[in-house]
């Protein structure tokens, strides 16, 4: 007795064309995923609503980069270039005491005591800051939007296959 399966050719060819049109949407997926991450962290957390806007640095570093590997996408979020401070913003620390020095003249001048001072050097003694997470924290904020998004992507794929 033999069994007669009708459309295994189809079949071959659907999981045959899977893992190019998985890879690929997801790939565009995390592309669009994680620009608007981005854009959450530089539009919110960094205007105002975990740390205020001081040179607009840290806020203009913030990237979103996409990379495929063979089998493997990869999206990340985070601060390009040389922000000193970017990671003790995000997790909280502790600065070392040191002098501050001028940058663009003879003499450091602030207001202490209601009174203009000035001073060639100050003796900064350091000082503990809080945790103000901005990225970690819109990951946490928008993990079941990404987890839906990805979970469509599959459906897609599997549609398009």
């Amino acid at each position: 007795m033999f069994a007669v399966v009708e459309g295994v050719e189809d079949l071959e060819r659907r999981l045959g064309t899977l893992p190019a049109n998985l890879l690929a949407g997801l790939e565009a997926k995390a592309q669009a995923l994680a620009v608007a991450l981005a854009a959450k962290v530089r539009d919110d957390k960094l205007s105002g609503q975990v740390l205020q806007i001081g040179s607009g640095a840290l806020r203009a570093s913030i990237v979103a980069e996409v990379a495929r590997d063979g089998a493997q996408v990869t999206a990340s979020v985070g601060s390009a270039g040389d922000i000193k401070y970017a990671a003790i913003q995000e997790y909280g620390g502790r600065t070392a005491a040191h002098e501050i020095l001028p940058q663009k003249a003879q003499v450091l001048a602030f207001f202490a005591g209601g009174a203009m001072r000035f001073a060639r050097s100050v003796a900064h003694p350091g000082s503990s800051l809080p945790a103000r997470s901005y990225l970690r924290s819109s990951l946490e904020e928008a993990r079941d939007e990404i987890v839906a998004e990805l979970s469509g992507a599959v459906s897609e794929a599997w549609e398009r296959s």
